[in-house]
């Protein structure tokens, strides 16, 4: 039987008077046993209070899409004049949290997007109709009104304050389940590339989380909100002890920034980052296999104001350690538009120092070709790949505009080329480190490469600037 963290631990604090009976136990032996027993009554008493103070302020959200299915003829295939049958209703169920008196409620945009209503149930039984006012999807939040007033709201928390192994309940409505609390622990916190949203900085639970939980609350025994529930890692749909809550700080700030201005404003880096991998770190002389790699710096961007430079690698931000891209990605995120931090970088070995300000994010609105040079050496790092010279018509083509490199036109399936993650359509830009204008400069720059040796490309993938190790066997 699975039990969990929950029961384990009152399961310990009650074993000792189970286990021991009361023969021959004298009032020494009795004090722990008293003192256990009051811990675990103290503990039930905040997972009581604590649910008993925010379930008044979930909610039910009910969203309805109209959805078009594609009209097939007899044969099964689509037909090319009416590529669409009739609308029809979809519907589909969430969570929300009341978080102000007057009416609003915080969710996951995935719960209410392209919704064309939404009914809201209230945890007294009241029902309203409901009106998305804002929404973001790189975060997956979204806020509803309802017009009504003196409504029990939730109390923010500071999810920051969050550890490994503090106590959480996650309450929303699963399978339909209207009020449901389950218990847990903070299994991790920072968790990105989950694959849910564009800005990730998760907090991973054990609390059990299922369909229709999305956009319910995660509190403290305190009964303060820490997170909103967004997703569950599982194989068969269902709850396996893996979930998934946004921040209630960087949920609270995206609410805020929408009702304020319709939009979310974050700071921006000026650059595109990368992860460290191992064999980046070896190449990059680094001591450890964190950092953010800085792969292109923007003209007239915060990064390009503060002298960093393309290769430079982010280790550090105002003393916090950097371990990935997606750390420092989130922490400049919520950085306040003009405040001053201190970068710490390491640049050709060497640890460096800047102040970066800054600045808002801008606002929002693979192919082959006739293969000319191709390495056939076996073993070689770069057997197996073919390039090409970017040519005026292919720039256009494949969208590069006058950036100079070859073009990787074919990857041999089972080459190294294929394993170090090369693709079609990749421009190579640099090979350790010396530029790359033409087919000229490639073949120089491979050509003293041994077959065991390790190398560094940096490539352009569809506007995106990656370092890539690439070794030989």
């Amino acid at each position: 039987m699975t039990v969990s963290p929950a029961r384990i631990l009152l399961a310990v604090l009650f074993a000792g008077p189970m286990a021991l009976g009361s023969a021959g136990v004298g009032a020494a032996e009795r004090a722990p046993r008293v003192q256990a027993s009051s811990a675990a009554s103290d503990l039930q008493a905040q997972i009581r209070g604590a649910a008993a103070k925010v379930k008044p302020a979930i909610v039910n959200i009910a969203a309805t899409v109209l959805v078009r299915d594609q009209a097939l003829s007899d044969e099964g295939l689509p037909f090319g004049l009416f590529p669409e049958g009739p609308p029809r209703r979809q519907y589909g169920q969430g969570s929300g949290v009341i978080v102000s008196e007057g009416g609003y409620i915080i969710t996951n945009n995935h719960v209410v997007a392209e919704a064309t209503e939404v009914e809201v149930l209230l945890a007294d039984r009241r029902q309203f109709k409901g009106r998305v006012v804002a929404t973001d999807p790189k975060t997956d939040v979204a806020v509803v009104k309802i017009d009504a007033t003196g409504l029990p709201a939730v109390a923010w928390g500071d999810s920051s304050r969050l550890v490994v192994g503090d106590f959480v309940l996650a309450i929303g409505n699963p399978m339909g389940l209207n009020q449901t609390v389950t218990f847990g622990i903070v299994s991790a916190v920072g968790r990105a590339d989950v694959g849910v949203a564009d800005y990730e900085d998760f907090i991973q639970v054990d609390a059990p989380i299922n369909p229709g939980n999305s956009g319910g609350a995660l509190v403290n025994v305190q009964g303060e909100l820490v997170g909103i529930n967004t997703a569950i890692a599982s194989v068969t749909g269902g709850s396996v002890g893996v979930g998934f809550a946004i921040p209630s700080n960087m949920a609270r700030a995206a609410m805020q920034s929408l009702l304020k201005t319709g939009r979310v404003v974050r700071g921006f880096l000026g650059a595109t980052t990368q992860d460290v991998l191992p064999q980046l770190g070896k190449l990059f002389g680094l001591p450890d296999v964190k950092g953010a790699i800085i792969t292109d710096v923007f003209a007239r961007g915060s990064a390009e104001k503060a002298g960093l430079k393309r290769g430079d690698v982010v280790v550090r931000f105002d003393g916090k350690e950097v371990l990935d891209s997606g750390r420092l990605r989130n922490w400049i995120a919520v950085s306040a538009i003009g405040s001053k931090h201190k970068l710490e970088i390491i640049r050709d070995g060497k640890s460096l120092q800047v102040e970066l300000v800054i600045q808002e994010a801008p606002r929002e609105r693979s192919k082959r070709i006739t293969p000319q040079v191709k390495s056939e050496a076996d073993g070689h790092p770069f057997g197996g790949l073919m390039v090409d010279e970017i040519t005026p018509a292919i720039g256009r083509q494949l969208g590069f505009g006058s950036i100079t490199g070859v073009v990787v036109t074919t990857v041999d399936e089972g080459s190294l080329a294929e394993g170090a993650g090369l693709m079609p359509g990749d421009l190579i830009m640099e090979v350790n480190r010396q530029p790359i204008t033409d087919l000229l400069s490639f073949q120089r720059a491979v050509q003293p490469i041994k077959p065991k040796d390790l190398s560094l490309l940096l490539i352009n993938r569809q506007s995106t600037y990656l370092y890539i190790p690439l070794e030989g066997e």
